[in-house]
Order: C-alpha cells, then sequence, then structure tokens
C-alpha cells in the first residue's frame, strides 16, 4: 500500500473521525482531567504542523502534530493511527517526516506525553529512540503522565 505524509489542515476529510477515535480511546483509560488532547482548533494556531498519513485513495490513516515551543522543543501531540492501519509502519513514518522537519526547522529535542496504560505507544517511542524525563509543564503532578523526549540530530556543521 501506498502511503503520503503531508502537512495538511486538521479539519480535511477524514480528519475528524481519527480526532474522534483517538479521544474515545484516551477517555477509555484515563479520566478527564488527565487527557491532555488538542482540539482542532488548537491544531491549526501558530506554530503547528498538523501531519496526515493518507492511503493512495485519500483515505486518512494516521496523524501526528508538532507544536513549536519558545525554548527550540517541539512536542508531539494527537499522534493516532487508525486501528485498521496498524502495523503497516505508518507511525512511524509519521514521527519520522515530524522529526526530520522539526531538525530542519533548528528544532534541537521533540517531547511527548503519553499515559501508562498506552503500552504499544511507550514501546514505539523507547524503540524509536525516547527516553523516559522528567514530567514537564501541564503534565507535572499527573499521576497519569509518562513524558519521553528524544535530542534530535544536529544539522550539518560549518567550519
Amino acid at each position: 500500500m501506498s502511503t503520503t505524509i503531508a502537512i495538511e489542515s486538521p479539519r480535511r476529510a477524514g480528519i475528524a473521525a481519527l480526532l474522534r477515535q483517538s479521544a474515545e480511546y484516551a477517555q477509555a483509560l484515563y479520566p478527564p482531567e488527565s487527557n491532555f488532547l488538542l482540539s482542532v482548533e488548537e491544531l491549526e494556531a501558530p506554530g503547528v504542523s498538523f501531519y496526515a498519513a493518507r492511503d493512495e485513495s485519500g483515505r486518512a490513516l494516521g496523524i501526528a502534530a508538532l507544536v513549536s515551543q519558545a525554548d527550540g522543543t517541539a512536542e508531539l501531540k494527537r499522534m493516532f493511527v487508525d486501528p485498521d492501519a496498524r502495523g503497516l509502519g505508518i507511525a512511524r513514518r509519521l514521527l519520522s517526516r515530524a522529526e526530520a522537519d522539526a531538525a530542519a526547522a533548528g528544532i534541537r529535542r521533540v517531547v511527548l506525553e503519553t499515559g501508562p496504560l498506552h503500552e504499544a505507544a511507550l514501546a514505539f517511542y523507547r524503540e524509536c529512540g525516547y527516553r523516559e524525563i522528567a514530567q514537564f509543564g501541564q503534565y507535572v503532578g499527573e499521576e497519569f503522565s509518562v513524558c519521553l523526549a528524544k535530542d534530535l540530530a544536529a544539522g550539518p556543521r560549518t567550519i
């Protein structure tokens, strides 16, 4: 199956269903106050790159967002792959594209938050080089928050 990854509007066809599935999954695992999902409006804000993976027919298979921070980091948000499309490498392709774009923009580190019950997500991020860090920002003190980070390779240096 041919899959494309592109930056697009979170209002494009098929995205609402993935955002809804993502929210339903998180809400089934954690209390409402422990869900930190960005809304469509927040995903459209300046400094946010919203990625979608689509198959050759244009069907949305996965999503991710990268939120640039003032300190030179970016936070990965709303990473989700349609359950019917799992196991096809879509999450890895979404993450790789977001990391490549971040590095090209001078971002030095990508951080993220997930929950301790998201075992597949935790295993995936660790496999992709993310390491657990202290809780940061709005996640400090959250019982159901696990924070991870990955330092991105520096771009070419000039001598």
